[in-house]
């Protein structure tokens, strides 16, 4: 079922010209949570021992990303309930690949870092609990030296992450300030007309 672009709800759907706010929310906050993450990340890898965040930053870590893979998961689900607008006309055939293969690219990056982080998180049976609200269950070690591995695959991917997110941004600025062709602008709030 897909909800019509055309059905009046203050700008929360999308349309065959932009996004919807919806959509737009969905986007801007996955943004932020990433590159928290991420720099959470680099940051508590460094921690010593007998830092105060030795533990704290991990459990931080840990629980933010399984809320960002529900936060996915309704995200996904929006985006089958209400079609995307309509290419920007000055995109050529190329472009458009590109930027869907960089969008699939990374939700399945997004995805495998949560599947990575679970496994690194649960390999010695302990759940993953989610600032005091619920705990995602732990089944331990599928793998020998799973923490390990998916450590290491775990680091490797928040890095190709990082690289696509960046071409994405650059490519977003580029097209709105330099081709002037509006990319940018459709995924943003409207200014309310007066």
């Amino acid at each position: 079922m897909s909800l019509s672009p055309s059905t009046p709800r203050s700008g929360l759907l999308n349309t065959e010209q932009r996004w919807g706010s919806a959509a737009i929310l969905f986007h801007w906050i996955t943004a932020l949570v990433i590159l928290g993450l991420f720099g959470l990340g680099l940051w508590m890898v460094e921690l010593d021992y007998y830092d105060a965040w030795y533990q704290r930053a991990p459990a931080i870590h840990k629980a933010a990303g399984i809320l960002l893979g529900l936060w996915l998961l309704l995200r996904l689900g929006w985006r089958l309930l209400t079609p995307d607008p309509d290419p920007v006309y000055a995109h050529t055939p190329m472009q458009r690949f590109l930027a869907h293969v960089a969008h699939v690219g990374m939700y399945i990056l997004i995805f495998a870092l949560i599947v990575t982080g679970y496994l690194i998180s649960t390999a010695d049976g302990r759940g993953i609990d989610v600032f005091g609200w619920f705990e995602a269950p732990g089944f331990g070690e599928f793998i020998v030296n799973q923490e390990d591995i998916a450590g290491e695959v775990h680091e490797w991917l928040a890095y190709i992450l990082m690289a696509i997110v960046g071409v994405h941004a650059v490519a977003a600025i580029y097209h709105q300030f330099i081709q002037k062709d509006g990319t940018l602008g459709r995924m943003w709030f409207q200014r309310p007309r007066r």
